[in-house]
């Protein structure tokens, strides 16, 4: 119990470190994106468009960091979460659907065994962890063009993997890829706005919630992020 509390502070901690800056820095884009059209009477249709562009990225960012801290509330007050049967090949699709919406010019490609998959898991929060994951590739992967969507059965788990055709991860971070203490200026794209590691502690967490582990590694010239669920009931367990 002591040891699960403690996890729980810190997933708590790492969270408001990331999350006072991913808050401030796109509601300041946004108000100074929306005064300069409603103050400056001679910008362009095209100024104009872009500014709206730009409030618009961030508006979504905000609404990506709001749905990161619900999905941690949705665990509860321990680690504990529901879990129902879920087709894999459903929830990946589901995932894929809407990564084409918001990425039109990504290509993706979905991977499923020919046998249906059914794997233990609260789906809302599993689409949570692959969202985040195909969007850090979109972000931070230096002109990703190609992302591929995968699950298999390993024995007595599912294992699913998230590859992309990008410039892959810096090899410093990979160790604290998953801590919640990257600071934007070591992310790739060092943009000020768009950290990694608040995305992946809360894939981290949601993952280990559900007795699972997850790993990142460098393949083919990009990042691979491979997470693997139970397949059986078992305890989450805490590192």
């Amino acid at each position: 119990q002591f040891r699960m509390e403690s996890e729980r502070e810190k997933m708590r901690a790492n969270l408001l470190r990331s999350v006072s800056h991913d808050i401030r820095t796109p509601l300041t884009s946004i108000i100074g994106s929306t005064s300069a059209i409603l103050e400056t009477p001679d910008l362009s249709l095209e100024q104009q468009h872009q500014l709206l562009e730009d409030v618009r990225d961030d508006a979504q960012w905000l609404v990506r960091v709001v749905e990161n801290l619900l999905s941690i509330t949705r665990m509860g007050e321990d680690t504990r979460i529901t879990k129902q049967p879920e087709a894999a090949e459903e929830v990946l699709g589901e995932v894929a659907r809407k990564f084409r919406k918001h990425y039109p010019d990504v290509k993706i490609s979905v991977a499923v065994p020919d046998e249906l998959l059914i794997v233990p898991m609260d789906a809302i929060l599993i689409e949570q962890v692959m969202t985040n994951l195909l969007e850090n590739a979109v972000r931070h992967g230096k002109n990703t063009t190609h992302i591929a969507l995968s699950v298999h059965q390993d024995g007595e788990n599912a294992v699913f993997a998230v590859q992309d055709n990008g410039g892959g991860i810096p090899p410093k971070l990979l160790p604290v890829l998953f801590s919640g203490t990257l600071r934007h200026s070591d992310t790739p794209t060092g943009d000020g706005k768009r950290n990694m590691g608040l995305g992946l502690s809360v894939c981290n967490a949601i993952v280990r919630a559900h007795g699972g582990t997850m790993h990142a590694q460098n393949r083919d010239g990009g990042a691979e992020f491979i997470f693997r669920l139970p397949m059986i009931e078992k305890e989450p367990e805490l590192q």
